[in-house]
């Protein structure tokens, strides 16, 4: 069986060379101007960040994409769905203020933007799991399927629950709607380590469950509430929070694949994925807290899981900056080494389940090509 191909390109450049100009030639080369977009409505799934945070991928990136789009006579859109927690994108009028404040909008895109399920989260559609084993539908944000082209660009960054977050958390994870984002968190649930907890309340600012309280200066959650988004678990310093399932992190990687293939199924689809700002947690946090990896480059392919593996390989040849999350952790005398720079950003996750699943339900193969330009 072929390999499938991954195109990549660092972020160097020469003098009057915008790095937008780079990405659209590694697009092109990678086959993007083999997809028929005449007259078809095409998804630019991406996201636009919370507000406090600065490590998303900037509008520029976005309107580099959509300018391909428009050249082949294209109707592009930028969409991502509503969240789960509190800050600012938890319904559509908030999430398009956010976009808007981080610089996403029609003058910097070129191109509108559409939240994907709707106002409140509920705009969403019923979408068949391509050999799903944990659902035979999904819950899809209606915009993202009524789409005739998804194109996914993605931010590879860290992530507290899923280890990294690449395409297949921004496909999977990105585009489900309020209820989808729910089915695919109801195996996280949160109990609290007490000998471990400070009482610091900084796991209960993230919560937008209103499931953390306190007795006696230590946390408790109450499990009728937890959605099991798993903020609060990256957010306590103390390392106090985990899951009470053991295997909440492996489950929510293979969940999150399904709702990928699920996305991806029955149309065209390209990929384009950029390891910068490499952050230890995702852009959903409103900070982003100093990068763990250095700047490394732009990927793009039309299998989403041998994307993900390449930015995993390249990232595992990148010695880890010192002075980041990653450094911190190492310096302790106590802590135990890895060998994987996911793990030894956030201990308790499990990302190599996502890829391993993705491929065995067909979504794509970890075995690939590397092209370098």
């Amino acid at each position: 069986m072929e390999k499938s191909k991954v195109f990549f390109t660092d972020f160097r450049t020469e003098m009057d060379v915008p790095i937008t100009s780079k990405l659209q030639k590694l697009c092109r080369r990678a086959g993007i101007d083999t997809i028929d977009m005449d007259g078809q409505f095409v998804a630019i799934k991406m996201h636009f960040g919370e507000l406090g945070n600065l490590a998303f991928l900037r509008p520029n990136y976005a309107k580099a994409i959509a300018d391909i789009v428009k050249e082949k006579n294209g109707l592009p859109f930028l969409t991502d769905c509503n969240t789960l927690y509190p800050g600012s994108r938890k319904h559509a009028l908030e999430h398009m203020d956010c976009a808007n404040i981080n610089g996403f909008n029609t003058i910097t895109t070129g191109c509108q933007i559409i939240i994907g399920d709707g106002l409140k989260g509920t705009d969403d559609i019923e979408v068949p799991v391509p050999n799903g084993e944990y659902f035979e539908t999904a819950l899809i944000g209606r915009a993202v399927m009524d789409a005739d082209i998804f194109i996914s660009l993605t931010h590879f960054k860290g992530h507290e629950m899923a280890g990294f977050g690449g395409t297949i958390k921004n496909i999977g994870m990105g585009c489900g709607s309020r209820a989808g984002k729910m089915q695919q968190h109801d195996s996280g649930h949160v109990r609290v380590r007490k000998r471990k907890c400070r009482g610091c309340r900084r796991c209960a600012k993230e919560c937008g469950s209103n499931a953390i309280s306190y007795v006696d200066n230590i946390a408790t959650i109450d499990q009728n509430l937890c959605k099991g988004c798993g903020r609060c678990i990256g957010a306590c310093p103390f390392d106090a929070l985990t899951n009470a399932n053991w295997d909440a992190p492996q489950i929510l990687g293979r969940k999150m694949a399904e709702y990928a293939a699920a996305v991806c199924a029955e149309r065209p689809c390209f990929h384009v994925s950029l390891i910068t700002d490499v952050s230890p947690n995702c852009d959903c946090h409103a900070e982003n807290d100093a990068p763990i990896l250095p700047d490394i480059g732009m990927l793009a392919s039309f299998d989403p899981v041998a994307l993900d593996q390449a930015c995993v390989d390249l990232c595992a040849k990148e010695e880890p900056i010192r002075n980041s999350q990653i450094g911190d952790n190492l310096a302790k005398p106590d802590f135990h080494d890895h060998g994987d720079h996911w793990h030894n950003s956030n201990p308790n996750v499990a990302w190599e389940d996502t890829l391993i699943h993705a491929e065995k339900i067909g979504m794509g193969s970890r075995e690939y090509e590397l092209i370098t330009m």
